[in-house]
């Protein structure tokens, strides 16, 4: 029952967090503008990079706890939160005293822009450093609360905090000032509000400790996890959000702020993507752990076509008709007809990258890290080149064109040298069948559909047409490519 329960808060907490998030931001560009926003764009991915500093520290905590928890003992677990919390709140100093150093170099010659002063720049990047600092231990108690199968907690603290930092924002540009500098100090007070409520909830899951103390040798025994941990992490962000960072630069913010708004759409993939991981990479452990050959194989290929069966429909969808619903979205045609061909290729890219979720969780279920950490470096040294290339060529398009063509690269070598060592001789297979027939069956039904159907309607229609075509294919993959074995989520209880 706890299992079912975290995995609805899980999904109800993505949900909610995306919602609410694309629900602001025509409000945000309403009363900032196109470039302020841009900025809120660049601290998405300043707090994004900034994760490389966690150095897996947070999902080790998770660990620890699940793992204290099951002996009965969670003395050494909270030793280990408090020792690490000390560490956390440390850096959080260092990372705020650290960007407000920097922000006058970030504004002068980083970031470009024609609309905002130098200064107004300076002070949203110094407010930058604050939120990150507020919300950076954020981390290390939500992986305690997993770590104790609180997920529902998490998620309930999460969705509310989320809907009051978005909504109040809001609030305040409507209400106090429509500028920049508000929205971030509004940020940073519910970043600390929110910190503050994480540790209450951690330290009354985990109970309160009579001699706790700063443990060095707590921290010494989760050293080698976090290590590798903290590797595939590091990797795993340089290549999501490197092209943001190129991009940060050279863009104008104008241009910076439409690819962040594009981003965020393709980011609500991730609704669909993480989900789908957090449940099938437990099963796949298990069935390493056991040596069921045949059933994790049958899971593998029947869960991949699954996913695939749900993924392209809806991206292919909102391809053809991302002009309408992002016009329906912002009510700004201009700005929808600029946007559609990055979103385009962006939500193409991530839905690439979401189906190698399945060989990523089935690496990490067999304990080889070592493949998607070569993975990941390879694909890292060629998207700076093909990144810095093609966004000369095309500006913010071509930035989104480098993450498609990236994620077609690491569809291809990723699931050619991954099954050089995890079942083996299926890469083709796998590649065509599982992956191909979802993606070419999709197309034919939806664009032949789009192209019998769509009329010079206004936005709504059109974007409703796309979503009847979206669960037209979809029912389809599924009863053709899949029959029977749309159970296989069941099989897992």
């Amino acid at each position: 029952m706890r299992l079912a329960n975290n995995l609805l808060a899980g999904l109800a907490n993505s949900v909610v967090s995306a919602l609410v998030g694309l629900a602001v931001v025509p409000l945000y560009i309403k009363y900032l503008g196109i470039e302020a926003y841009g900025l809120i764009g660049f601290f998405a991915t300043t707090q994004a990079i900034l994760q490389l500093l966690d150095m897996g520290l947070a999902p080790t905590m998770n660990r620890e706890v699940a793992r204290h928890s099951a002996l009965g003992d969670l003395k050494q677990a909270g030793l280990l939160l408090h020792s690490l919390a000390v560490v956390y709140w440390s850096m959080a100093g260092i990372i705020a005293l650290f960007i407000v150093a920097l922000a006058p170099l970030i504004a002068g010659y980083w970031l470009q822009s024609k609309q905002l002063a130098p200064q107004s720049i300076s002070h949203a990047v110094m407010l930058m450093g604050l939120v990150a600092a507020c919300r950076w231990p954020i981390g290390l108690y939500q992986g305690a609360l997993m770590g104790a199968q609180r997920l529902t907690v998490a998620s309930g603290v999460n969705i509310t905090m989320v809907t009051l930092g978005s909504l109040g924002a809001v609030a305040v540009l409507a209400l106090v000032s429509p500028t920049i500098e508000a929205f971030f100090i509004w940020q940073a007070g519910v970043g600390l509000a929110y910190a503050v409520i994480m540790r209450w909830a951690a330290w009354r899951v985990i109970g309160r400790l009579p001699d706790i103390r700063f443990d060095v040798v707590a921290l010494k025994k989760i050293g080698r996890f976090s290590a590798g941990m903290g590797g595939i992490t590091i990797m795993a962000i340089i290549l999501t959000q490197l092209d943001k960072a190129l991009l940060s630069k050279m863009l104008s913010l104008e241009d910076f702020g439409r690819y962040a708004l594009a981003g965020i759409v393709a980011n609500s993939l991730y609704l669909i993507i993480s989900p789908t991981f957090n449940v099938i990479y437990p099963h796949l452990s298990m069935l390493v752990a056991t040596g069921e050959k045949e059933k994790l194989l049958d899971f593998y290929r029947s869960g991949t076509r699954f996913l695939a069966c749900l993924l392209f429909p809806f991206v292919i969808a909102f391809a053809i008709s991302s002009e309408y619903l992002v016009s329906l979205w912002t009510g700004d045609k201009l700005l929808a007809t600029s946007v559609a061909p990055i979103i385009q290729l962006l939500m193409s890219g991530t839905a690439l990258n979401g189906i190698m979720n399945f060989p990523y969780a089935l690496q990490l279920a067999s304990g080889m890290t070592r493949i998607p950490f070569i993975i990941t470096i390879c694909l890292a040294i060629i998207l700076i080149p093909m990144t810095i290339y093609l966004t000369r060529l095309y500006g913010a398009t071509g930035g989104g064109l480098s993450w498609l063509l990236l994620n077609s690269l690491y569809l291809v070598f990723g699931t050619w040298f991954m099954h050089r060592y995890l079942l083996k001789g299926i890469a083709l297979a796998w590649l065509i069948h599982d992956v191909g027939v979802p993606f070419c069956v999709s197309m034919i039904i939806i664009v032949g559909g789009w192209q019998l159907a769509h009329t010079n309607g206004n936005d709504f229609i059109n974007s409703l047409l796309s979503f009847v075509l979206a669960m037209l294919a979809f029912s389809f993959c599924v009863k053709a490519l899949l029959g029977q074995k749309v159970n296989w989520l069941w099989k897992m209880r």
